[in-house]
């Protein structure tokens, strides 16, 4: 049933009008005219026979009285989370792998919806397990109104207990996205404790936070080529990225079965004993070389006579041989161009410097590599600055693979995806566990911010496909906008929510959700 307005001679009209079937057709019925559109409205009937009608509509009893301000706001809760999360989270079947594992415990709180409510803390705010049971009181998860801050800890031991066997599940259940699981990306970083580090995990390392005093643990993480997480792997801080990556490398085969697959890592795995251990194990690999520390790169390959192919705009190519060994070194004239500047910027300062207090120059790192020292006298090392040039904009890998000079360096190029990985991991996610006692625990909250980089990448893998690359802020900040909040009308309660933000529509179609009511009784 609706109004019409119906044309009659000189005059409009307004008519309540239904639709009704006859047959297999449908029909319209003249219910009633209200009378002639102008005279109503000069009488003001219009506006009586709405509110007279709004007194039986919930919707326009709730705007009069919002406009009269009358309603009473019981409390309010961001729904954007658990509705584009919550889709993703059953998307990757993870209440069912998670409950599988969880048949014949019997815990007295959901644990699946524990570890849900941490994941999602990851992705909007960044703290700890005790931040998170204090964030989760402003956003609505369904079934996790009743859980605290200990079911989040005992959560946390539980889910690092049996880590690898949730991502055993999740690579079972979407095997046919790693059906061209040809490449592998792979690196390490270190993350720091605030408190004791655990049972054994925490131990003291080389810090990559240049935090040397405190206790550390090695995450290890594997990317598909398309920067989808595999897995991750956490190890006692005393470890190095060399000795890390060959256990993984085992573990990964046995785990996931696989055979002919290219590792691709950085400089910092570049070792005799990685190289061997790769080869033994018939694994194809592409891995950057440190240029200065190795010797065999700097004298030969380096030196090596023979032209670049350009390969893209800013980026040329040669193949170099020593013995059966094959590299491939790369050149990037803007980079060459702007490390030949920095270095420019550099001897200029030392020039200026020189002359006021050259002592003061020694203990800076920037700046001894420069430095010539002989006796007390102290200048710029000209020699040393001709060898530096030799490095601009260059890069070197060593490979065993077959694939074209090309495709070996833009394969290696795509390594920043795991770079980007672990940036989120830090920066956005602030993973650092702060005052777990257990190790399980640590992994557990660990491997909660890796769940959570594989939402992400669902998403962001969601929105490309339909041409929308909006950044992770804004995505973060529009979902957390997104609110209901309650009132109380007349002894019943209803939902309001509020209007989509910025973005918010637009993840909204990319992962299939229907956009809540504006108003719904509760």
């Amino acid at each position: 049933m609706f109004i019409r307005k119906k044309r009659a001679g000189r005059y409009d009209y307004l008519q309540v009008v239904e639709n009704h079937r006859e047959g297999s057709h449908t029909r319209q019925r003249v219910v009633a005219t209200l009378g002639r559109l102008d005279r109503l409205q000069a009488d003001g009937d219009i506006d009586t026979l709405m509110r007279s009608l709004g007194r039986f509509c919930a919707q326009v009893k709730l705007q009069e009285a919002h406009s009269r301000g009358e309603l009473r706001a019981l409390g309010a809760w961001s729904i954007g989370p658990e509705l584009i999360f919550g889709r993703l989270w059953d998307r990757l079947k993870l209440p069912a792998i998670i409950g599988g594992l969880l048949e014949g415990r019997k815990f007295e709180f959901d644990v699946e919806k524990a570890i849900f409510v941490t994941v999602l803390h990851r992705l909007f705010e960044a703290g700890s397990d005790r931040q998170a049971a204090r964030w989760m009181t402003g956003v609505s998860v369904a079934g996790a109104e009743g859980i605290q801050l200990h079911h989040l800890y005992r959560a946390m031991r539980w889910l690092g207990g049996v880590k690898d066997r949730v991502e055993d599940g999740l690579f079972s259940a979407h095997q046919d996205l790693f059906t061209e699981l040809s490449l592998v990306f792979f690196d390490t970083t270190s993350i720091y404790f605030e408190g004791r580090g655990g049972e054994t995990l925490g131990q003291l390392g080389c810090s990559k936070d240049r935090r040397g005093d405190h206790k550390q643990v090695v995450v290890g993480a594997l990317l598909t080529q398309t920067g989808r997480p595999i897995s991750c792997d956490v190890a006692p801080g005393n470890q190095t990225d060399v000795t890390a990556l060959l256990p993984m490398v085992d573990r990964a085969r046995a785990r996931f079965g696989l055979k002919r697959v290219c590792w691709v890592a950085d400089r910092g795995m570049c070792s005799k004993d990685i190289i061997e251990g790769l080869e033994e194990r018939q694994m194809e690999y592409i891995l950057g070389v440190r240029m200065r520390a190795v010797k065999e790169v700097w004298e030969e390959v380096l030196s090596r006579a023979g032209r670049y192919r350009d390969f893209e705009d800013n980026l040329k190519v040669k193949e170099v041989w020593v013995g059966d060994r094959r590299y491939v070194l790369c050149y990037n004239p803007e980079e060459a161009a702007k490390d030949k500047a920095d270095r420019e910027a550099i001897i200029e300062a030392l020039q200026e410097e020189l002359e006021r207090n050259p002592k003061a120059l020694v203990s800076n790192r920037g700046y001894r590599r420069f430095l010539k020292i002989d006796g007390k006298a102290i200048s710029i090392n000209k020699d040393k600055v001709a060898e530096e040039e030799r490095f601009d904009g260059r890069f070197v890998l060593r490979t065993n693979t077959t694939l074209p000079a090309d495709e070996v360096a833009l394969r290696y190029k795509e390594l920043w995806m795991v770079e980007a990985f672990f940036r989120a991991a830090k920066s956005l996610l602030e993973t650092r566990p702060v005052y777990h006692k257990y190790d399980d625990t640590i992994r557990g909250h660990i491997f909660s911010s890796f769940l959570a980089l594989l939402l992400r990448h669902e998403l962001m893998s969601l929105l490309a496909l339909r041409g929308e690359k909006p950044e992770w802020a804004d995505i973060v900040r529009d979902l957390a906008a997104l609110q209901e909040v309650e009132v109380e009308q007349d002894g019943r309660r209803y939902r309001l929510r509020l209007p989509l933000q910025g973005v918010c529509g637009k993840v909204f179609q990319a992962v299939g959700v229907a956009v809540p009511s504006p108003v719904r009784a509760v």
